[in-house]
């Protein structure tokens, strides 16, 4: 809105579960249940779009109080004075050990070195501190890769012209999620958890990076699509890795739960900013121009308000 996107239909269409009403976000009970507590959300700039979202929700009852932040200001956090609560949001794309070669628009001046096996201690280091906590792997995983386990390399991901086993970003996004289940499900520290599923983007005619675009202005009705074929894969990998910690969670006595965002996404390739990622994109300009568009990341307000919709529920009836 504040970039100047001229429609907001976006603003007003709200996800209805099929035979049942799920109730609207309410600020001042979720303050309430979290009193005293730190609620964490680990992962990627989804991650950060739906910290963003709670934060504005929960302001009509309490203000935050920024408290920290990294150099990049990709890892913050925040507390709610009167309730108590610390509010965090951890920068760990990968969610195991990487090293990254971009600049802030994205753009690579090298490949990725992933340890599939070994958890990125920004993350893991706290994670003690932490009584609930929304973890999520996702589109990071797309990305050209090298992959290593026990130190040396196993594989890769679109290494062309090198001598490496291309091994495909499923092996690795299975193996990653794997260890990170693992670590939760063997902590003594039992945390609260909610898995959330991958978020599907809307591109259109090409990716972010090569003129992809996303310009509807409507949700799409239940039927009109499908989960691409990548996606789809990624989610299967999803609940096959949940279930198999799920199991061993009960066992501990762990509360994990499944947090599925993805189908209710899917149907809501109007809420992105696409070429509104940027401050009024079009003042004197030709509209016909070519711009970036950002077909990922959801407005706000917008459908990312709904997951706070689904947490809410999760936490008072689940």
């Amino acid at each position: 809105m504040r970039n100047g996107r001229p429609d907001t239909d976006y603003v007003y269409w709200r996800w209805k579960p099929r035979d049942c009403n799920l109730p609207k976000f309410d600020a001042k009970r979720f303050l309430n249940m979290m009193r005293g507590k730190s609620l964490a959300f680990i992962g990627d700039s989804i991650m950060r779009n739906h910290v963003q979202s709670l934060l504005c929700m929960l302001s009509q009852v309490e203000q935050a109080v920024g408290v920290y932040h990294d150099e990049q200001y990709k890892s913050r956090r925040w507390v709610f004075p009167s309730h108590r609560l610390t509010l965090s949001v951890v920068w760990s794309p990968f969610l195991t050990k990487a090293s990254v070669f971009e600049d802030s628009d994205g753009v690579s001046s090298g490949i990725i070195q992933l340890h599939l096996d070994e958890l990125d201690a920004t993350w893991t280091d706290q994670y003690e501190n932490f009584d609930y906590v929304v973890v999520a792997g996702g589109q990071w995983f797309l990305k050209s890769a090298i992959y290593y386990e026990n130190g040396k390399i196993v594989g890769c991901h679109s290494c062309q012209g090198k001598n490496i086993t291309q091994v495909g970003f499923y092996y690795a996004y299975r193996k990653a999620l794997n260890t990170t289940l693992k670590f939760i499900t063997s902590s003594k520290h039992k945390a609260y958890t909610f898995f959330r599923t991958m978020t599907p983007d809307h591109f259109k005619n090409g990716e972010w990076n090569t003129g992809g675009y996303c310009n509807r202005t409507r949700p799409f009705q239940e039927g009109e699509i499908d989960i691409n074929d990548i996606d789809g894969m990624m989610r299967k990998i999803e609940l096959e890795e949940f279930e198999r910690a799920s199991t061993i969670g009960k066992e501990k006595g762990l509360t994990l739960k499944l947090f599925d965002t993805t189908l209710v996404s899917l149907l809501r390739p109007d809420g992105h900013p696409g070429v509104y990622r940027q401050f009024h994109p079009y003042p004197g300009k030709d509209k016909h121009l070519k711009l970036q568009n950002d077909c990922l990341h959801w407005c706000l307000p917008g459908p990312i308000d709904s997951w706070n919709d689904l947490m809410m529920e999760m936490l008072v009836n689940g």
